[in-house]
C-alpha cells in the first residue's frame, strides 16, 4: 500500500495501520521497537503539532510536542489565519448589515464587502500554507520535523492540502465577485455572470473544502459528531457558514423577467450569519495552536 511520501517515520518504526477517507490517509499508527506505538494525526499534527506516543505496550499514551521553532512556525501560520478570517468574516457581516439597512448606498456595502474579500484571501492563502509547511517527519524519540518553508506545493494526495487549496480558490472566486461588483451598466445577464456566478461557484468551493476538512478529522468521508473537540467545532461552524452563503447566493441570483433578486432580504441576512459563522470560526481557530 502507498501512503503519502510527507509522513516519515523513524527508519525502525513498522507500519501497523493507516485510516482515512478513500485515497487519502490522515491517521497513521506505527509500532515502536519497544512495543509501544505511534500515533499520527493529521490535523493534530499540522495544527497543534503533537504526536500520540505510548511508549511501551499498555503503557500511558503522551502527546509530544514539535520542538519550538516547528511550533513557532504552526503558530504564527494560525493566528494569521485566525485574525484573516474574523476580520474577514466581520467585514461581510457589517456589508450584509448595511446592504439590508439601507445605511449606505450599494458602493459603500460594495467597498465593505470587498474589504472582507482581501482578508478572505489572506486567510484563505494562510491555511493552504500551514498545510504546505506542517510537520514532515518523526524522530526516533517521537519528535516531529518540519522541511524548510515553501510558499507553493502540488499535493493533491494530501486531505488538509486540497481541503486549503479548495478554499483559496474559494476565496479568490469571490474576490472576482466583488471586484465586478464594481463595474457600471451591466445587463442582468451580465450581472449574474460577472457576479452572481463566481459567487456561488465560490461557495461551492467552500463546502467543498469544509467536507475535505470534515473528512480529515474523521476519517472518512460521512461526518462524524465530536463535541469537545476544538478543531471539529471550528470546521463544523465554517460548514454552517458555507451553507448560509449557498443559501444567500441562491437568493440573489436576478430573475431576467423581472430584473430583481429572487430575495433580497434573504440574500442579504444570510450573508450575515454566514459571515458571523466564519468571525466565530476565526475566533475559535486563535485557540487550536501549539500550547508551547
Amino acid at each position: 500500500m502507498r501512503f503519502p511520501g510527507f509522513v516519515r517515520p523513524a527508519h525502525d518504526w513498522r507500519l501497523h495501520s493507516a485510516e482515512g477517507a478513500g485515497p487519502f490517509r490522515s491517521r497513521i499508527r506505527w509500532r515502536l521497537p519497544d512495543g509501544g506505538e505511534a500515533t499520527w494525526d493529521s490535523r493534530q499534527a499540522r495544527k497543534r503539532g503533537v504526536i500520540a506516543v505510548q511508549s511501551e505496550a499498555g503503557g500511558a499514551t503522551t502527546l509530544l510536542p514539535a520542538p519550538p521553532s516547528v511550533a513557532t512556525r504552526l503558530r504564527r501560520m494560525n493566528w494569521v489565519a485566525a485574525v484573516a478570517f474574523t476580520l474577514g468574516g466581520s467585514l461581510f457581516a457589517i456589508g450584509a448589515w448595511v446592504a439590508q439597512v439601507g445605511s449606505g448606498d450599494a458602493t459603500t456595502a460594495a467597498s465593505i464587502y470587498f474589504a472582507g474579500g482581501l482578508f478572505f484571501n489572506a486567510g484563505g492563502y494562510a491555511s493552504l500554507l500551514s498545510a504546505i509547511n506542517a510537520p514532515r517527519g518523526v524522530e526516533p524519540d517521537g519528535t516531529l520535523t518540519a522541511d524548510r518553508w515553501r510558499w507553493w506545493s502540488y499535493e493533491p494526495d494530501r486531505v488538509d492540502w486540497l481541503s486549503t487549496f479548495v478554499l483559496f480558490v474559494g476565496t479568490l472566486a469571490f474576490g472576482i465577485s466583488l471586484l465586478d461588483s464594481f463595474l457600471d451598466g451591466l445587463t442582468t445577464q451580465g450581472e449574474n455572470r460577472l457576479i452572481w456566478a463566481p459567487e456561488v461557484i465560490g461557495c461551492i468551493l467552500f463546502l467543498i473544502s469544509g467536507h475535505l476538512a470534515m473528512s480529515e478529522i474523521c476519517h472518512r468521508f460521512r461526518p462524524c459528531l465530536r463535541r469537545h473537540d476544538l478543531g471539529w467545532g471550528i470546521v463544523a461552524v465554517n460548514q454552517v457558514g458555507s451553507i448560509l452563503f449557498m443559501i444567500s447566493a441562491l437568493a440573489g441570483f436576478i430573475r431576467p423577467e423581472t430584473s430583481s433578486e429572487v430575495n433580497v432580504a434573504i440574500a442579504n441576512w444570510g450573508t450575515f450569519a454566514g459571515a458571523a459563522c466564519f468571525a466565530i470560526a476565526g475566533v475559535m481557530q486563535a485557540f487550536d495552536r501549539p500550547a508551547t
